[in-house]
Parts: C-alpha cells; sequence; structure tokens
C-alpha cells in the first residue's frame, strides 16, 4: 500500500481514506469506507438500533468515532450467525457513545456460545441425515427427518391431523 496526500482531501493509505483525529464526527459515506459496510446497511443498521447518528441541520447523517468499532462488532457477530435482535441487545447493555471492548466481546461470546454450539448440532444433523436420504431416495412423510423433523406427533398418528 502507499500513501498520499491530498490537500483537498483526507490522508489516504491504499484505499481505506484516514480520518483525522481531530474530526469526532463521520460522514455516512466516511463510515462506509472505514468500516467496510455498504451505505444501506449502515442506514439499516440505523434503523434496527445498532448504531445511532446525529442530524445536520441540512438533515445529513453524523455519526460519533464510536460508531466504527460498533459496526465492527456488529458484523463480526453476524459472521458467526448471531441474529441482528442478539446484537441490538448485547449493545444496549453497553453505555451511549462506548465502544465495545475485547472485555465485552469476551463476555458476550461465552453467552452466545451455547445457541452456536446448538445451531452447530442441528446442521451435523442435517448433514447426516441428508447422506441417508440421498442414499435411499424415500423422502416418505412418515420416517424422512428431512421431511417432518422432530416429528412428534407423527410417532403416534399419520396423516394431517393438526
Amino acid at each position: 500500500m502507499y500513501l498520499s496526500t491530498d490537500p483537498a482531501g483526507p490522508t489516504t493509505l491504499g484505499l481505506v481514506p484516514q480520518i483525522p483525529e481531530k474530526i469526532h464526527e463521520l460522514t455516512v459515506g466516511q463510515l462506509s469506507a472505514r468500516s467496510g459496510a455498504a451505505v444501506s446497511a449502515l442506514h439499516f443498521y440505523e434503523t434496527k438500533g445498532l448504531i445511532s447518528s446525529r442530524r445536520t441541520s441540512g438533515n445529513q447523517r453524523r455519526y460519533s468515532r464510536d460508531a466504527l468499532r460498533r459496526v465492527a462488532f456488529v458484523r463480526a457477530a453476524q459472521r458467526v450467525g448471531i441474529p441482528l435482535a442478539a446484537i441490538r441487545d448485547a449493545l444496549a447493555e453497553l453505555p451511549e457513545e462506548r465502544t465495545p471492548t475485547k472485555e465485552d466481546w469476551a463476555r458476550l461470546s461465552d453467552l452466545w456460545r451455547s445457541e452456536l454450539e446448538q445451531r452447530i448440532s442441528q446442521l451435523e444433523r442435517l448433514r447426516d441425515h441428508l447422506t441417508d436420504c440421498i442414499g435411499c431416495g424415500c423422502l416418505s412423510l412418515k420416517t424422512c427427518a428431512l421431511s417432518n423433523p422432530d416429528d412428534i406427533f407423527g410417532e403416534r398418528l399419520t396423516g394431517s391431523r393438526l
């Protein structure tokens, strides 16, 4: 990467614009460029209460610098499959304007670990039954774990009773 300075704009390192330390608020474009999240994703995160902004007199969004860490936190949690509602609840525990820390992530990841392990277990069962299904090809609504997963009533009754 290269470092260049443009008198008309911010210093850039490669393609990521560097925001001068004296700037405490970011435009949606700056936040997008720095975080790697699309502007539409940032607007979506804001409507879901994951990040917040203030409006200028010209009705433009301005984000505090802590929004960078919050967006990184949201994207990391999404990558491991955490639903946005759970992410929002986790961020709501933090004081406004405070960025999530390494300790916050460790505490929350411990809470999310059991949920992730359950999902992994479900996916492994699905994978194992998929192989069985391909082998027999029956797709029986009576016995097929893919067509009728965890069917408790099917063990006692047949047909559509409920």
